[in-house]
């Protein structure tokens, strides 16, 4: 039984326009489900992401994952990497596993998951297909100026502001 809910919209729509880059992934197939290596209770695995093409300026990037789908008001924050360095254009399957993974003086915030890695896909059984956007943003300074004790709500704030560009991938789960 699905829960009687509107669909959400692309919340990457509502935000300022700022010019689109390419980001691919050998996991991740735009607009199809995602495979169980991205889901919780399957593999809780951080999918490979690669980009390219980000504007003149970028000196880092955000990484993120984002279900708008999720039975709250916020949404559901599943990944956050923040300051990864300029000359990073990839991150490996499973970089979301902690910050040891993660290149130069990269980090995570916490995910609404409580966790500071990776939160694999876990929709409420029944509920509505749920969407995972998985989005590269390009920061015009070094820093986001946010530390690990950032919620995703402000990481998100400040992207708001110091963003250049956004290169979006999105797969979908229900069970």
């Amino acid at each position: 039984m699905s829960l009687d809910r509107p669909v959400t919209p692309d919340p990457y729509t509502l935000l300022p326009t700022v010019p689109a880059f390419d980001v691919r992934s050998d996991d991740v197939v735009d607009g199809q489900p995602l495979a169980d290596a991205q889901v919780a209770d399957k593999g809780n695995t951080s999918p490979h992401l690669a980009w390219s093409g980000a504007p003149e300026g970028t000196e880092s990037f955000v990484v993120t994952c984002f279900d708008p789908d999720a039975p709250t008001p916020s949404g559901f924050w599943h990944w956050v990497v923040v300051d990864l360095p300029a000359h990073c254009t990839e991150l490996a399957v499973g970089a979301g596993a902690g910050d040891d993974s993660l290149p130069g003086e990269a980090f995570h915030v916490r995910n609404d998951v409580g966790s500071l890695d990776f939160g694999g896909a876990a929709p409420p059984q029944g509920d509505q297909v749920h969407r995972y956007y998985f989005v590269v943003h390009a920061v015009g300074e070094s820093n986001l100026g946010v530390d690990a004790d950032a919620s995703p709500a402000v990481v998100s704030f400040n992207l708001a502001f110091k963003t250049l560009g956004r290169a979006v991938l999105h797969g979908t789960y229900a069970f």
